[in-house]
């Protein structure tokens, strides 16, 4: 059976609260709606996922089976609906044949000649419909349990912007079955809002020697005051004398590096106009693929004159004035 994360379908949390599942839905189901994706299938498609996410994840009691069983939790509905959680078929039964129609129960013996010592069966149809127990001994008693891999675990992990661009080290304190273990987990340089870092068997440990899941680190980017992130690129305001934007001049742009970068601004330079800086964009550990910083030029007006600035703009002025009665 396929496994569906509802949760990460609508892009929130395990504990996400009903608000958040209901804007998170909201949100994506406008972006994927087919009358605004006309004969895109794949928005269609997405779109019909996002519905069924939504319609168990905000409903309480769909919710909880779906948390306790994940992707069984419509099998074990069903099976309530059939007659409750306990076996309806009263055990594994087999075709007697004959045209009747008539059904019997398979023995232990005749499961085991038919599959031998292996299971065939899923956890969730030995839970709920009863049947072969392979760990069964050959008078009811048990064997030694086979071992189970233990299950992935996943963490939301909030990171500064500036975070994102070097690349952090964080310890983390795990608990499961009351053990207690501490993990340093390094974050590498450039990573993307919703990015999953994966540490490698540092999630719930396995039992009799079998191997540990995953730990995986879903990333969420906290807004800076100052950049705004594309991708790879950075976008940023540069307070830019309303004397270089006419002259022309230099400026200098902000960087998550910390040292400004100069910015050579041409006479005549309106605002609002963007000019691209190379290189000094989001790091990905690799100088050579960075991505770009986009400096957004901020004319600033002057908010008060002194007597000889005030003169010189009155002079502008009139020249101003005299230059539009000579085209006259």
């Amino acid at each position: 059976m396929e496994f569906k994360d509802y949760y990460a379908t609508l892009g929130v949390s395990k504990s996400a609260t009903e608000k958040d599942i209901k804007q998170a839905f909201r949100k994506l189901a406008r972006k994927y709606h087919p009358d605004v994706n006309s004969g895109d299938k794949a928005a269609e498609a997405r779109f019909k996922e996002v519905n069924e996410a939504n319609e168990v994840l905000s409903d309480p009691e769909k919710r909880r089976k779906y948390d306790e069983l994940g992707a069984n939790w419509r099998m074990y509905e069903q099976a309530q609906q059939a007659g409750g959680a306990q076996s309806p078929f009263g055990g594994w039964t087999v075709n007697t044949g004959g045209g009747t129609g008539a059904y019997r129960t398979m023995s232990e013996e005749e499961m085991r000649d038919l599959f031998g010592t292996e299971d065939p069966f899923s956890d969730f149809f030995k839970t709920f419909f009863g049947g072969f127990d392979p760990d069964a001994g050959p008078r009811g008693g048990r064997r030694a349990s086979r071992p189970r891999q233990g299950r992935d675990l996943e963490h939301e992990l909030e990171l500064s912007l500036e975070e994102a661009f070097s690349g952090v080290t964080r310890r983390f304190s795990l608990q499961h079955d009351g053990h207690a273990r501490t993990v340093d987990v390094r974050i590498p340089p450039g990573v993307k809002e919703g990015s999953r870092v994966r540490v490698s068997g540092h999630g719930e440990h396995g039992t009799a020697g079998a191997s540990s899941g995953d730990l995986y680190l879903r990333i969420r980017l906290r807004p800076h005051p100052t950049f705004e992130r594309k991708g790879g690129d950075l976008y940023v305001k540069v307070p830019v004398p309303v004397t270089t934007a006419v002259l022309g001049g230099e400026a200098e742009a902000p960087t998550l590096e910390g040292r400004p970068v100069r910015l050579r601004v041409p006479a005549g330079t309106q605002n609002g106009q963007v000019f691209r800086l190379r290189g000094h964009g989001m790091s990905s550990g690799d100088r050579s693929a960075r991505g770009d910083l986009y400096a957004i030029v901020d004319v600033q007006l002057p908010r008060s004159l002194t007597p000889e600035q005030r003169g010189h703009y009155e002079a502008l002025a009139a020249l101003e004035s005299k230059a539009k009665g000579s085209a006259a």
